[in-house]
């Protein structure tokens, strides 16, 4: 089988190639795919990402695609997620000094009420469409994390389906907002929404006048918890002032925003749905769940490292070098494909099969060295809190339809998924 199948969209449609990816992976730890080097084994996936001396998030971004322009690739460079040292070390400090204990344990305690609510809300219905019910979590926890209003909290999953679903015209072109119940702060931002074009598809997302209503609302937003600091995370890093006087930008504000707007959504509005047709498809599995709820915390990262959400980022070569036996030249793109080594046989046994007691679990979902996910604690406490409800209020739920997947290579998405239970 052709191995650029696993770069293209209408692939995942269908699912994830694990097939070819355990060939791919047993022939080589590293493979030539188009214009690219894939890494596939969880050793050199960790090595890669451990130092970004030699592979750069920074040079070309850490999307596959080359940003189109020089000022495009200006653009994804002041994102937190394409910095290398000593920028990003920098202001991952300050974000992570602003996630103070009493902020986190303050969320904590508010997800394990939205969760509840959520499924709480269909359980005498018999059925839904988890995925659609279930995305608003994330978007709870993102709209606190910001002090977003909670009534615009829709506008940040528009947005993270415009990001995400540049390969899916459907999904990016979502307009899920009701104009007549936000705030002014919002109407005002989506006054310059952007259009589809006339093929349908809607402007490239990763340039700045591909969100121009994302960042009139994050430029609003962010002036204002400087004015008028509250109570929420932002709030705490607008007010921070580092040893050296240094503080947080407009701009950087602006791109923290569509960050954590974007991955904060998306990795867990996927993973969601991920972990439930885990559990659907080994019955056994959810059964011994449901008998005994202290294995928890390790089927939540079974289902994170099973479904693997993000399926891959890219790193740029600072420098010729040689990884696994492959030469590799200086500014050749390094593609880290989190879904195959998620299932390296030489780190997990019997890798594709489903086990919620899995332990040890080291797997790279939240990647690996500095930049490790901020955001691992908040997404566990989302799992952790959502199958929690779902084990208590509904029990042994079962496919009630076939899911609908998004037409993605990077983000293992979910559209749809409706299920039955038992009323």
């Amino acid at each position: 089988m052709d191995a650029g199948v696993i770069t293209d969209p209408e692939t995942y449609v269908h699912g994830v190639p694990h097939d070819l990816l355990d060939s791919l992976r047993a022939r080589a730890a590293v493979v030539r795919v188009d214009d690219f080097w894939v890494v596939l084994r969880h050793a050199e996936v960790r090595q890669v990402l451990r130092n970004p001396q030699l592979f750069s998030s920074h040079l070309g971004g850490t999307q596959i695609r080359d940003p189109r322009t020089a000022e495009d690739l200006r653009y994804v460079r002041r994102m937190m997620l394409n910095m290398d040292p000593p920028d990003h070390p920098r202001l991952r400090g300050l974000l992570a000094r602003a996630f103070t204990p009493r902020a986190v344990a303050r969320l904590t305690d508010r997800i394990t009420v939205w969760a509840d609510d959520l499924v709480a809300a269909v359980q005498d219905d018999g059925e839904a469409d988890l995925a659609k019910q279930l995305a608003d979590l994330p978007l709870l926890v993102l709209a606190d994390v910001f002090g977003v209003p909670e009534q615009d909290r829709r506008l940040m999953f528009d947005w993270s389906s415009r990001a995400i679903g540049f390969q899916d015209a459907e999904y990016a072109s979502i307009d899920t907002v009701d104009l007549s119940g936000v705030t002014s702060l919002a109407r005002a931002a989506l006054a310059v929404r952007p259009e589809p074009g006339p093929d349908g598809t809607m402007p490239d997302p990763r340039t700045r006048a591909g969100m121009p209503d994302l960042y009139a609302y994050a430029t609003a937003l962010g002036e204002h918890k400087r004015l008028q600091p509250g109570d929420d995370v932002m709030s705490n890093l607008m007010r921070y002032v580092d040893d050296d006087g240094g503080r947080v930008s407009i701009e950087e504000f602006e791109n923290l925003f569509w960050l954590f707007s974007v991955a904060g959504n998306e990795t867990l509005r996927n993973g969601i749905p991920g972990g439930l047709i885990a559990l659907m498809s080994n019955p056994a599995e959810y059964r011994r769940l449901l008998a005994d709820r202290s294995l928890l915390p390790t089927a939540v990262d079974e289902m994170l490292r099973w479904w693997t959400p993000v399926m891959h980022f890219r790193r740029t070569a600072t420098a010729d070098t040689t990884l696994s036996g492959v030469d590799i030249r200086a500014g050749d793109k390094v593609v880290v494909w989190f879904s195959s080594a998620n299932r390296d046989p030489l780190v997990f046994d019997d890798p594709h099969r489903f086990d919620v007691g899995r332990t040890p679990n080291d797997h790279l979902t939240f990647g690996h060295g500095p930049h490790f996910c901020l955001g691992a604690q908040l997404a566990r406490a989302q799992m952790t809190a959502v199958f929690t409800a779902v084990l208590d209020r509904l029990g042994e739920i079962r496919p009630a339809g076939p899911p609908v997947r998004l037409r993605s290579s990077f983000q293992n998405g979910v559209k749809s998924l409706p299920v039955a239970w038992k009323g």
